[in-house]
């Protein structure tokens, strides 16, 4: 990925929280994420929170049908082990860490946000007429987090690939975020 000067180990202690769920807007928040710690020299914390589907089943839905705890734990590992994947490639630099946690997602990302320089989050590109391309988890952040809060939009497909943090941007010249 980047070399080791590329991102110097003086990024202990800022964090820059960014939450997934393995949509392209997540996807795209992360990216964000990583170049702008670049130019802050701080870390990213990887945050994907999941819920077991227990608590969301009818009570009438048969056992046999449901997924177990360990299952879904499982299938949000991938989630976000994928997610991060394809904004770094394979590399992962040492400054980033990946973070799974079960709980209600907006009280884990919170939670994780605390003392942080910031939250990101992703969004759609763009709204439906009359839905707001800010999610549910995104509005309870947005209310809630006691710091700056950057709904990031997703990104045309064209974006798309691992990130290479060894490239000078235009972003981490100017330090603007």
């Amino acid at each position: 990925m980047a070399d080791p000067q590329a991102w110097p180990d003086v990024c202990a202690g800022r964090d820059i929280v960014v939450g997934v769920d393995g949509s392209d807007a997540s996807l795209a928040a992360l990216r964000w994420a990583a170049w702008q710690a670049r130019a802050l020299r701080a870390e990213v914390t990887v945050v994907h929170a999941w819920e077991p589907s227990a608590r969301r089943a009818a009570p009438y839905a048969p056992v046999s049908a449901r997924p177990t705890a360990e299952e879904e734990r499982l299938q949000a590992a991938q989630v976000l082990a994928g997610t991060v994947r394809a904004a770094f490639g394979r590399r992962i630099d040492t400054c980033v860490r990946a973070v799974l946690v079960e709980g209600p997602p907006a009280r884990v990302l919170l939670r994780y946000a605390h003392g942080a320089l910031l939250l990101a989050l992703g969004r759609k590109a763009l709204g439906t007429p009359g839905q707001s391309p800010v999610g549910a988890v995104g509005r309870e952040c947005l209310r809630h987090a006691p710091i700056p809060v950057v709904a990031v939009p997703a990104r045309a497909p064209s974006a798309e690939g691992p990130l290479e943090l060894s490239r000078a941007s235009s972003v981490s010249r100017s330090g603007a975020a």
